[in-house]
């Protein structure tokens, strides 16, 4: 009886091509919307993530200032120095390694061909702190630190855009005003809401503060901490540690901060998953304008079919027959077009994923979820033209015109 009644339903839709596709519409855009906003959404979180886990995972940003914005016209604080890294990587349990930075912008040459890049001068505890591959070439030797020699890897903007993308390793390039051997290209980490990632050239910080900066000024310190200890604690520790040394008085603020870049993910994170909650919650009202389209069109198909149902009555046709004949068709027209949405949908996230420049995430939960949201529309709204329908007196329904 089941095939029976599918078979009825599915010749019905046939029918009327058009009223059917224009019937399940809202339901191809509910679903669609809904599917394309969650996936969205989390390859936007994935994305950030991905962003924050390039600055290093289980890292701690130190620098000097009481945020990224101070406000007033105080005088700036004082900058680290490097007896502050040595005392934060001695004095605090937990913490594996520190590496200072010294930063400057600067334009780099190489035959005629000159780029516009950010220098970051750093100690060879970058590399425990911010693990970054190469791709060719080598890390610099403790000799060459030590020495401040003009020594640099870069990163795979700059030689895409000095080298064309060619062999750089051995070559010597000029940034500013001094020659800098290339020993080493580093591994593409893409861009994000920090910027061009791989728009960098690393030195020897020695090299940087003598040929850039021009003083000993540490801006920032990369703390790698160990996960099996608080990071709270470490918090607490490095900032007891750089108050006796920048003799804050107690009771005054800290002239320094400190940034954990998993609070940071976390933050960005569920903030971005919020969003998209309420993103694909206005799109949900869809599915139900969806559903209202479905009752509105079965009560005039029941109308239409009212001899017909008579005819079925008359010969002996119960009315849970007639029932589940038309409850059938509205969920056929309720999942087709769960079906086509989640079609039109997937079709959405490969065109605009490139273009967001975020992963391409297949989330099958909420495809399950959307499809069965659209089934049960079926169900809930055509559930009351169908029993309008079996409710139908055979004798009334048979002199219908």
């Amino acid at each position: 009886m089941l095939g029976t009644t599918l078979f009825l339903a599915l010749r019905s839709i046939a029918r009327h091509k058009l009223r059917s596709f224009l019937t399940i519409l809202g339901i191809i855009i509910g679903v669609g919307a809904v599917v394309t906003m969650v996936t969205l959404g989390k390859a936007t979180t994935a994305a950030v993530q991905q962003n924050i886990s390039a600055l290093g995972s289980n890292v701690l940003q130190v620098r000097p200032g009481q945020g990224f914005g101070r406000g007033g016209g105080g005088p700036q604080p004082p900058p680290f120095e490097m007896e502050d890294v040595d005392q934060v990587a001695r004095q605090v349990a937990g913490v594996t390694a520190v590496a200072p930075q010294a930063s400057s912008a600067a334009t780099a040459i190489y035959e005629g061909s000159n780029w516009s890049t950010q220098i970051n001068g750093t100690t060879s505890a970058f590399l425990t702190v911010q693990p970054w591959p190469l791709t060719a070439g080598r890390y610099w030797l403790p000799a060459e630190e030590a020495a401040g020699k003009a020594v640099c890897l870069i990163g795979n903007t700059v030689r895409q855009n000095l080298f064309r993308g060619g062999e750089a390793v051995g070559k010597r390039m000029r940034i500013g005003a001094i020659s800098c051997d290339v020993i080493g290209t580093l591994s593409t980490r893409g861009q994000g809401g920090f910027g061009d990632q791989d728009d960098v050239v690393v030195m020897p910080i020695k090299a940087v503060q003598r040929r850039f900066t021009g003083n000993r000024d540490i801006r920032l310190m990369l703390v790698g901490i160990d996960p099996s200890y608080s990071s709270t604690a470490i918090q607490a520790a490095i900032s007891g540690v750089l108050r006796e040394r920048r003799r804050i008085q107690p009771g005054r603020d800290d002239d320094f901060n400190i940034f954990d870049t998993a609070q940071i993910r976390d933050t960005l994170s569920s903030t971005t998953m919020l969003l998209t909650r309420i993103v694909a919650a206005v799109a949900a009202i869809s599915l139900v304008v969806g559903g209202i389209g479905i009752m509105n069109i079965m009560l005039v198909s029941v109308t239409e079919r009212t001899r017909e149902i008579g005819i079925r009555l008359a010969i002996g046709a119960v009315a849970r027959e007639v029932l589940l004949q038309f409850l059938v068709e509205a969920v056929a027209l309720s999942c087709l077009g769960g079906l086509i949405g989640l079609v039109v949908a997937q079709l959405v996230i490969l065109v605009l994923t490139p273009l967001m420049q975020v992963p391409f995430v297949f989330d099958p939960f909420i495809n399950v979820v959307a499809f069965a949201i659209s089934a049960v529309i079926g169900v809930v709204f055509g559930y009351f033209p169908a029993r309008r329908a079996a409710g139908l007196n055979p004798i009334d329904a048979l002199r219908h015109e």
